[in-house]
């Protein structure tokens, strides 16, 4: 099972605050963990909403509203993407995150082939494999 692990947001992130190097450290040592249990197949942290922008899909028509956008308990920070066997696992390895007071994780399961039933086609197997293909030949570039 894939899962998605949200960090959300806080003051300090949505001001660009970046974290210590103590922080650092134990974020990146937890992240050799993560890896050498097998588990993570990504990583990333996320520039504060002032850098970014939505865009609202209505009538045919698309809305771009620029960052930063209020409700800071709304926004992601950073994620991982792990493949464990259980929810519950990957509650368990969120519990050892080195994150302080007030941090709020947020666990996702991510959709697989077989959630899709007979709408996901073999045309669309092989799409998804071929898209699959290139995705990693564009993260080796």
């Amino acid at each position: 099972m894939k899962f998605m692990i949200l960090v959300k947001a806080d003051k300090n992130s949505e001001a660009g605050r970046m974290p210590d190097e103590k922080l650092l450290t134990e974020m990146g040592e937890y992240n050799e963990e993560l890896t050498k249990a097998g588990i993570m197949l990504a990583a990333e942290g996320l520039h504060p909403t002032s850098k970014g922008a939505r865009v609202k899909f209505s009538g045919g028509k698309h809305a771009v509203t620029n960052g930063p956008f209020p409700e800071s308990k709304d926004l992601i920070a950073g994620f991982w993407i792990w493949k464990v066997k259980s929810k519950d696992e990957a509650i368990e390895w969120v519990k050892r995150a080195p994150f302080g007071d007030g941090a709020e994780i947020e666990i996702r399961q991510v959709h697989e082939a077989e959630d899709f039933g007979e709408a996901f086609t073999p045309e669309l197997k092989e799409q998804e494999e071929r898209v699959a293909v290139q995705m990693a030949a564009n993260a080796n570039r």
